[in-house]
């Protein structure tokens, strides 16, 4: 597992998402951030309440200068069946994330194939959650990683948060 550095190069990332195009951080054009949000899964009965809260937020966040895109390891037909069970109107979501792109960025990697309290099986193997801000010249500024499913950042805080590092201009941290 890599470990990234704030104000460093983030490694590349290119996926294909549900809505037909391929979502690359090279191409990204956001104002102020790439918000990056890495989820386990269909399986995962925390994503199925986590990431509905990012796509309720997608506006708040758009309007702060942030493109987001919430994205996992699930085939395109689970993270279909994910996008319509969870009712995601808003978000980009991207699936078929590779295993190696994910060490690359510093997830953890779990070993599946037990069956989930959602009634889910789980992939032979899928990602841990990752919530990642990404400045327009590709450079990381902050970085959550979580080896469970467990205790997240929430995304409204996130939102008070890139209402205080907006205003005050205020730099990534951690770099040394």
């Amino acid at each position: 597992m890599s470990r990234l550095l704030p104000r460093q190069p983030a490694p590349e990332l290119v996926v294909p998402t549900l809505s037909g195009t391929t979502w690359s951080l090279a191409d990204a054009k956001p104002q102020r951030f790439s918000l990056i949000v890495f989820y386990r899964g269909l399986h995962c009965p925390v994503c199925k309440t986590y990431v509905p809260e990012l796509d309720k937020l997608h506006a708040e966040l758009t309007t702060r200068g942030v493109e987001v895109i919430a994205l996992s390891s699930d085939t395109e037909a689970r993270a279909r069946h994910a996008q319509t069970d969870w009712k995601l109107s808003q978000l980009a979501v991207g699936h078929s994330l590779s295993i190696a792109t994910a060490r690359a960025w510093g997830l953890y990697i779990s070993t599946g194939g037990r069956m989930t309290s959602a009634g889910i099986e789980e992939p032979p193997l899928f990602t841990e959650p990752g919530v990642f801000l990404v400045r327009p010249d590709r450079t990381l500024y902050w970085a959550s990683v979580q080896s469970m499913p467990f205790a997240r950042p929430h995304f409204r805080e996130i939102v008070a948060a890139l209402d205080f590092v907006i205003a005050k201009d205020y730099p990534a941290r951690g770099e040394a």
